[in-house]
């Protein structure tokens, strides 16, 4: 029987846990059950992970995902916010950011397969060098319902995907309907990395690398297919392939 290849999955922190109200990790079960669904074994990262840590961590596995999460610091991709912007920042985790920076960057040196979810789809846009929209209401015009929390099990938007990229192949389909949670977004993307889906109101849904040989996989995307591959088909297929890459033995 093949090893399961080992994957290492992002948490949150949660200020008060369940243990003595000390600093906790916080993770949905829904990314854990995706990947062992598929074939993977998840490992749950610690935000006391140093940086040598991140490291020998990802020399270990076979893969990385990036999960959801609270607000980047800004400090990462500006230089400054505007007043009305920085009213509409919410909760962020320093922590977190410095261990998902790092971990971005030794997923690339050691070339292993990468799945980014939601804030994972904006980590990963930031540590390769690009910009975030702080707030899809106040900056983007006549803007679609991105935030619907009451309905993150369900498709509550549409989005086109570009026909020649993988995402295409892997959902069959240029048009899908996904769930959305989010209140910031891509904006400047990255150099290094191609947008291969949007939303009508041009909100950035997916991305993939333009050098398809610098990793074995990358897929980025901004909405949550954790909550949608058990109940609609299509969305398995992005943990199936992940999984797939990681699978070297």
């Amino acid at each position: 029987m093949a090893r399961a290849p080992l994957i290492l999955v992002t948490p949150c922190q949660q200020n008060k846990g369940a243990e003595f109200a000390d600093a906790s990790l916080s993770l949905s079960n829904r990314y854990t059950q995706a990947i062992a669904q598929h074939g993977g074994l998840p490992l749950v990262l610690p935000l006391t992970a140093t940086r040598q840590d991140v490291a020998e961590y990802v020399r270990r596995a076979e893969g990385v995902l990036l999960t959801g999460g609270e607000d980047v610091e800004p400090q990462h991709y500006t230089a400054a916010l505007a007043p009305e912007l920085a009213e509409k920042m919410g909760p962020t985790e320093p922590a977190r950011d410095a261990l998902e920076l790092a971990l971005v960057e030794e997923t690339f040196r050691q070339r292993k397969p990468i799945l980014c979810i939601c804030r994972g789809h904006q980590v990963l846009n930031v540590a390769l060098g690009g910009t975030l929209i702080v707030d899809i209401p106040t900056q983007i015009k006549s803007a679609l319902r991105h935030k619907q929390m009451e309905r993150k099990m369900e498709p509550v938007h549409d989005i086109a995907i570009e026909a020649d990229s993988q995402l295409a192949t892997l959902l069959g389909a240029t048009r899908i309907g996904v769930n959305s949670t989010h209140h910031q977004a891509v904006e400047r993307i990255a150099a290094s990395l191609r947008i291969t889906a949007r939303t009508d109101d041009g909100v950035v849904e997916a991305m993939e690398l333009r050098d398809k040989s610098a990793l074995p996989f990358l897929q980025s995307v901004q909405f949550h297919p954790e909550r949608l591959y058990d109940r609609y088909p299509p969305f398995a297929a992005l943990f199936r392939e992940f999984i797939a890459a990681c699978a070297t033995d």
